[in-house]
């Protein structure tokens, strides 16, 4: 890897810290003062003669690989071409292209083009990114209505399944809010009483002193709406009210339709912020107000509704100190509820939210019961729980020699016997192979096809989710391993088959750097046993080479390799968890944010809180566009 660029983007700089060279004065002289001039100039004078020699002949006037450069060449400088620089960069420095049969470029042409591509984030404006304004997911209103009203959040399961992290959805269907009002109706069923009966609990409160309908409506959607409601807000419920006795219904009825009104409002559905009220238009870039903050905060840790203490540091204009931050941060992180950071994130970086449904050859496989694959997501969350609540690095979650393990689970490890019974507990391995996500049943097991392990999906996984590189798409014209000639693959084992596969010069690129680390995992079968022979009954290789004559004869070794990358494993952690916290990709000045960000946990030991702590406390987290 090459250190990144600095704002000035000129050649000569970048050659100066890539390559150990020094900076003269008559060199810095030349250097154009504007980032853009700089990077442009760069462009034109060396990276088109690169692109041109390396890589125009597959990538220039057609798409190979899912990457051209045609329509990038003509505004380098652009937001919207950026994913293809860093594809590109990605690709050259992991040596998957230029093919091995073709001309390379030198090491200093290598870091002149990462320099270059490093040095595009610092032409993007200081900038929070869009701000998104999202319904709640189907957890955070079912954990809301239960926070809110005390009602079951299972109600809320009836509601379709939907994006998250960064990808959430903003629409609303005339379907949707159909069930949206049919919960309503159950929620209002649940928590008041009907007429004739003693008031309930909810309702007690709601009717309490002799409070007025204006407070009673204002205090409802406080709690709701998780901030001060406008008096428009307030007006607006109070007309429904109104028109409820207007049409002869009484007052318990009224005031159930007040509720109703809240409990499908778009201020309940939505996170929203409080709309502005001053004379003077908002700048294009503000901070969150508090109560905004209180509940990005919230969602993000808990997926679900400030409690008191944060909807009071809120109402005292104290929760955007960043001190006062970290503190709710570390408070939340102990609290019980800070298990929906795996629910809603952790689970999906390491792929076991797909356990409960993913498909399993019942004859191979009879142990894939939905008892085991819920031990299976117990373990990974249990696990990721013990990293966050204990501060540990983050590369424990290569190396951990611990896990949570019970009877049904245990029995993958070969452990039944010593650990019995159905709870989780804590448990020490003595066998330096296990331990950590890359020894993991469930996570191995969502890496491996329905009736056998698959080096090529393990070696993907460990790069992209955690690495953070890059791996293009196979060709849609590779054939899969089922479909080699029989006769030309018996006898052979799984290694051996896919090492043939290798031969195809569109494979061999990529697959020398992803089979090595797949291979090396190949003594867990399909749902994580430990093997010494493979499905077909040849002895498994373990062995492997990564770049930088990094040799490993076990998983154990392949681990400590992959430890010693906590840049890379910290930034890659970093940029998926700020885009989860964000709701969004990120984009353009993002990336300047996660280099702040990853030297602030670096020079902390890579701890967890810390990463955590850093992007509650980042300037996108708590800052805002008002137009876009």
């Amino acid at each position: 890897m090459f250190p990144p660029v600095p704002r000035l983007g000129s050649l000569r700089v970048a050659l100066a810290l890539g390559c150990g060279a020094t900076l003269t004065r008559a060199d810095a002289a030349e250097v154009p003062t504007d980032p853009r001039t700089a990077a442009k100039q760069t462009f034109d004078q060396k990276v088109v003669p690169f692109l041109t020699t390396y890589c125009a002949g597959c990538h220039e006037k057609k798409q190979k690989g899912g990457v051209t450069f045609m329509y990038a060449k003509r505004d380098p400088g652009s937001p919207a071409f950026r994913s293809i620089w860093k594809t590109a960069l990605s690709n050259l420095e992991s040596e998957a292209m230029p093919p091995e049969d073709e001309r390379q470029p030198t090491p200093e042409e290598r870091a002149m083009f990462a320099a270059w591509v490093t040095g595009l984030k610092f032409m993007s404006p200081k900038d929070p990114g869009a701000f998104v304004i999202r319904r709640l997911n189907k957890t955070e209103y079912g954990n809301t209505l239960r926070d809110l009203f005390g009602a079951d959040p299972a109600l809320a399961n009836s509601l379709p399944d939907e994006g998250s992290g960064a990808g959430y959805l903003n629409s609303l269907s005339p379907v949707l809010m159909e069930q949206y009002l049919g919960i309503a109706n159950e929620v209002l069923d649940a928590v008041l009483a009907p007429e004739g009966r003693p008031p309930t609990a909810i309702q007690s409160s709601l009717q309490a002193p002799g409070q007025s309908l204006r407070r009673i409506a204002t205090s409802l959607a406080r709690r709701a709406y998780r901030r001060p409601p406008s008096e428009r807000e307030v007006d607006v419920l109070l007309q429904v009210h109104a028109l409820a006795k207007n049409q002869g219904r009484s007052d318990p009825e009224a005031l159930r339709l007040l509720l109703k009104a809240v409990l499908v409002s778009p201020q309940f559905l939505f996170i929203t912020p409080a709309p502005h009220t001053g004379t003077e238009p908002l700048p294009e870039i503000v901070p969150l107000d508090d109560h905004q903050l209180a509940s990005r905060l919230s969602y993000f840790l808990w997926a679900t509704m400030p409690d008191d203490e944060l909807s009071a540091l809120a109402d005292a204009g104290k929760l955007r100190d960043p001190e006062a931050l970290r503190a709710q941060v570390r408070r939340m992180l102990a609290d019980p509820r800070s298990r929906a950071l795996f629910d809603g994130f952790g689970a999906q970086w390491l792929g076991v939210d797909k356990l409960a449904t993913k498909t399993f050859d019942a004859g191979k496989y009879p142990e894939m019961t939905p008892v085991l694959r819920e031990a299976m997501y117990d373990e990974a969350r249990l696990f990721f729980a013990d990293i966050v609540r204990e501060n540990r690095g983050l590369t424990t979650f290569i190396e951990a020699d611990f896990s949570y393990l019970n009877q049904t689970v245990a029995a993958i490890y070969g452990l039944d016997q010593t650990v019995t019974g159905s709870a989780m507990r804590k448990v020490r391995f003595t066998d330096s192979n296990r331990g950590g996500i890359l020894g993991m049943p469930g996570i191995l097991a969502t890496t491996s096809f329905p009736n056998r392990t698959s080096p090529v999906n393990r070696g993907v996984w460990v790069l992209e989710q955690v690495l953070g590189q890059h791996v293009p798409p196979a060709p849609a014209n590779v054939p899969s391993l089922e479909k080699q000639d029989r006769k030309k693959i018996a006898g052979l084992t799984l290694r051996q088959r896919t090492e043939l596969h290798r031969t195809d010069p569109v494979c061999a690129n990529c697959h020398k750097i992803l089979d090595p680390i797949g291979f090396g995992l190949e003594n867990f079968d399909a749902i994580g046993r430990w093997r010494d022979a493979d499905e077909a009954g040849g002895t498994i290789d373990p062995t492997g080479e990564l770049p930088g004559n990094q040799r490993f004869t076990t998983p154990h070794e392949l681990k400590r390799i992959l430890a010693r990358r906590s840049d890379d494993l910290c930034r890659n952690l970093t940029e998926k968890m700020l885009a989860h916290a964000l709701c969004r990709p990120l984009e353009g000045y993002d990336e300047v944010v996660v280099d702040d960000l990853s030297k602030v946990i670096k020079a902390d030991g890579y701890r967890m809180q810390t990463l955590i702590s850093a992007i509650v406390t980042s300037y996108p987290f708590t800052h805002r566009r008002t137009k876009e």
